[in-house]
């Protein structure tokens, strides 16, 4: 199946409007519970793709095309969607806040009991989690773009005063959601002799060198990034003096949430209010690493930079947040690719050291950092090329591109999804869980972004091909007409139908993650094709001979100056200057545009030597 960005997004839009919207207002629903998670994502599915794909703006109402207005027509008219989305974005900001006017980042209820029969206590629904910190990110530098936007287009007093007003609480809610992110990273630092030491020395060995040849690589290996760790990171974390030793292991990246003991942010020149004490372990999740990752990058976007969305205190913490986006990259791109020959990535499934799991999704989040690391520094074709290998191995063992066999566990994958404990959550009461069931998702964006990235034809003509697939499989997940949250996610038994007790149940997480897939493929699309070197030489070499020809052909002009001759020979020198401004970028293309005027120019050479003959 192939992906249309444009005709799907449109039909997500339509499916979210008719759900989500009544006469231009939010219904914001039953939800099981208070979520700033659920909530954010929901805005993004409309707010992500109108800011970050021109066809979708919804900032400029003049240039709102009609085939949007038509998949919107529940949220208003052309002049009503900005205003309407104004308001459900202000009503966003102000159910999130809390009674100090401090913003919240409850999980609600994406956290589950580990019991059984548990239950989640208010107290514990409202804790914050690296989810809603990230997903913020990114909702308010999307909602202060638009903001700045529209308002150069409106004049109404009403309207400018509910946008100065959103402007003020979403700036207040990206500050706090920076700060936390900055207190929940974390470094944690333990003894090579530890269990959790062993089983990092396990995971990168790969049982193939002894113990101590491993950690003198390892040693080596991340010296320089154990060196920028000691100097370099001071606001919101306390590192153990533990990393000092060389003979010390270590990993590095984003808790579940904030780190106990982190300490407060105070050196901005507006002081952040509501910085709750932290309760979670010092202990680095993959998973909540990707999170976070994935929302500091658009700090750094085009369009951030482009609109000035960040103020000076702002701008401060980015700098910091940049710092550990880049080390847990180099970190966790360094622990996948570890050793000489096959990747610790390569072994799957992963294994997690710190909670002793193992799981394919663990695998396709490790590989999602090394896809930021090899974006980052434009990777060389041989780590692309093991990088899609296994993706296409992870679709495969997720069931994506394979058939799921009889009582295949597998679809715990799907649903529920992989489940893991947050440790330290158990301060405020039982233990909590944290669930992802996005494992197709999550699989379509980076093989999109991969594909963005490659410049390998064969390459990437791979990753084209498992995203289709994929994406053919999580199209078909769409929820039914008849049911609530028609045309958006998630049915897992629409493509696992030998999956007993898995109903539909409307995902913002899933829908969302599409949303953003669609934005990705657009993306890819709109960059130029690998460009072949082989076929930029074939098309050189016929547009020489074709130029001959063609300069052949005016010396006879004179001789044959007919109408129908004068307008063939006009013809074929325009398609010869396309074809030459193509060859560098679309050699393909040229190639196919030169054959043609190759025929043509010999159909003229032999009318013009019957003519000759018959003379």
């Amino acid at each position: 199946m192939q992906i249309k960005p444009r005709q799907h997004m449109l039909e997500i839009w339509q499916a979210m409007a008719r759900h989500s919207f009544d006469d231009g207002k939010l219904l914001w629903g039953d939800t099981d519970g208070l979520s700033s998670v659920a909530d954010a994502e929901r805005l993004l599915c409309l707010l992500y793709p109108a800011t970050e794909v021109p066809a979708f703006r919804l900032d400029q109402p003049d240039t709102t095309e009609r085939d949007v207005l038509r998949a919107l027509d529940r949220i208003g008219s052309r002049l009503e969607i900005p205003p309407n989305l104004i308001t459900a974005l202000t009503q966003f900001m102000r159910t999130h806040t809390g009674t100090d006017d401090s913003p919240t980042f409850s999980g609600g209820h994406y956290f589950r009991p580990a019991e059984p029969d548990g239950r989640i206590t208010h107290e514990q629904g409202q804790l914050g989690v690296v989810d809603s910190y990230s997903m913020s990110v990114t909702l308010c530098l999307a909602t202060l773009g638009f903001l700045k936007v529209y308002e150069g287009t409106t004049t109404r007093p009403e309207v400018r005063k509910a946008i100065a007003e959103l402007r003020e609480a979403t700036n207040a809610r990206l500050t706090a959601a920076m700060v936390s992110l900055l207190r929940s990273f974390t470094v944690n630092v333990f003894d090579a002799e530890s269990e959790q030491g062993k089983r990092l020395i396990q995971v990168v060995g790969q049982g193939r060198q002894s113990d101590r040849a491993v950690l003198q690589q390892f040693s080596r290996k991340l010296r320089p990034l154990r060196a920028t760790i000691i100097e370099s990171l001071s606001r919101g974390i306390e590192v153990d003096e533990g990393i000092r030793d060389e003979s010390q292991l270590f990993e590095c990246g984003w808790a579940w949430g904030v780190v106990q003991d982190a300490p407060e942010i105070s050196d901005l020149s507006v002081p952040v209010p509501g910085q709750p004490a932290g309760i979670a372990d010092r202990l680095p999740y993959v998973y909540f690493t990707v999170v976070a990752l994935d929302g500091i990058q658009d700090l750094f976007s085009d369009r951030t930079l482009t609109l000035g969305l960040l103020d000076a205190d702002q701008q401060k913490l980015a700098e910091a947040l940049r710092l550990r986006w880049e080390l847990s990259q180099q970190y966790w791109s360094a622990i996948a690719r570890f050793g000489t020959e096959r990747w610790p990535l390569e072994d799957l499934p992963w294994q997690t050291t710190g909670l002793r799991l193992e799981s394919e999704y663990f695998s396709l989040t490790v590989a999602a950092i090394v896809v930021h690391d090899l974006i980052r520094r434009k990777a060389t074709d041989d780590d692309l090329t093991r990088t899609v290998a296994v993706m296409e191995r992870l679709a495969d063992r997720g069931r994506i591109t394979s058939r799921m066999t009889r009582r295949d566990t597998t679809i715990r994958l799907h649903n529920p999804g992989v489940t893991m404990p947050l440790a330290g959550s158990e301060r405020t009461g039982g233990q909590l869980l944290w669930r992802m069931p996005d494992f197709s998702a999550q699989l379509l964006k980076r093989s999109i972004q991969l594909a963005e990235l490659s410049r390998n034809i064969g390459a990437q003509d791979r990753l084209l091909r498992l995203s289709e697939q994929t994406f053919e499989h999580l199209w078909t997940r769409r929820i039914d007409e008849d049911d609530d949250g028609a045309g958006l996610w998630d049915n897992v038994q629409a493509v696992f139908p030998e999956a007993r007790d898995v109903g539909s149940r409307m995902s913002w997480s899933i829908t969302e993650r599409v949303t953003e897939c669609l934005v990705a493929a657009r993306n890819l699309y709109e960059q130029q094709p690998i460009r072949s070197p082989e076929l930029a030489e074939l098309a050189r070499e016929l547009l020489s001979e074709a130029t001959h020809l063609f300069g052949k052909e005016q010396l006879e002009a004179s001789a044959a100056a007919d109408g129908s001759r004068a307008r063939a020979m006009r013809s074929i020198e325009s398609r010869l200057d396309h074809a030459r401004g193509l060859v560098d970028d679309r050699p393909a293309t040229a190639f196919a545009l030169a054959l043609p005027v190759l025929q043509e120019l010999d159909t003229l050479a032999q009318a013009r030597g019957a003519a000759a003959q018959e003379v």
